[in-house]
């Protein structure tokens, strides 16, 4: 099988990419193509759908890298010395990532999200490439400006020379949720009338509040790609956690150096 994937034109020497629901061989709400260890799939099938993809991409395995989030602000930057450690290390440092970012050239970064906003960076400048995850509490907390400042603070990233995309992620339309969430994100200085609407309940726009936090920090509005791939709407072609449940497949929005 190979994965069919949701390809970005970012720049020349780069690969960013959003796997889809096709190509693999995972069942169920996992079907077909999962390669998230932590949603509850067989290993066989993970491990078959990983070694498709990394043929697709021309790596080897060990050079695609997923961290296990928790929605928060955690970064790892992804350098020699992390290479050189064991799977169990590695492993051990990608636990509580949101933020997974790198300098070296054939090392894909990914994050994982069925409904979560996934945020792909390159600093083309630097040689930097960067993947977020960002739901709701991550988008609270603006774990995208996080990810900004650490790039900036380790790489000397300037934000006007880094191009983003947004991928695909729960909309506005779909993205209900109740009045405790809605003010979470006004206590947090969100403007609020850009982002909500009420319908009787509060529906926020998670990938319209990830835009304003990449402009926010100085990355150029021209330079940001929004998918406007609605997972919920569209959960046949990519993985909904509040369409499929909880225990079902995750994308995989990955980004490297060629």
């Amino acid at each position: 099988m190979i994965p069919v994937l949701h390809e970005y034109q970012l720049a020349s020497g780069v690969r960013a990419f959003s796997t889809t629901r096709q190509g693999g061989v995972s069942e169920g709400a996992y079907a077909s193509f999962n390669i998230n260890a932590y949603c509850g799939d067989d290993p066989a099938c993970l491990e078959a759908n990983l070694a498709s993809l990394a043929r697709e991409l021309g790596l080897p395995q060990s050079a695609i890298l997923m961290p296990h989030q928790v929605h928060g602000e955690q970064h790892v930057c992804v350098e020699a010395d992390f290479l050189s450690k064991s799977d169990e290390q590695q492993a051990d440092l990608l636990d509580g990532v949101d933020i997974i970012m790198t300098p070296l050239r054939q090392v894909c970064v990914g994050v994982s999200t069925a409904d979560c906003v996934p945020v792909l960076l390159y600093d083309e400048v630097r040689g930097v490439v960067c993947a977020v995850h960002a739901g709701w509490r991550g988008t609270v907390v603006r774990v995208t400006c996080q990810a900004l400042r650490v790039m900036a603070e380790r790489y000397r990233t300037e934000p006007a020379q880094v191009t983003a995309v947004i991928g695909p992620c729960i909309s506005l339309e779909a993205f209900e949720v109740g009045d405790e969430v809605y003010e979470r994100f006004h206590l947090a200085g969100f403007d609020m009338p850009s982002i909500s609407r009420k319908d009787g309940k509060w529906h926020i726009d998670l990938p319209e509040c990830n835009r304003q936090q990449l402009v926010s920090m100085g990355v150029r509005a021209e330079n940001i790609q929004v998918s406007g791939i609605c997972t919920y709407t569209h959960s046949d072609r990519f993985f909904s956690a509040r369409k499929l449940g909880t225990f079902s497949g995750r994308i995989y929005s990955g980004i490297f150096r060629l």
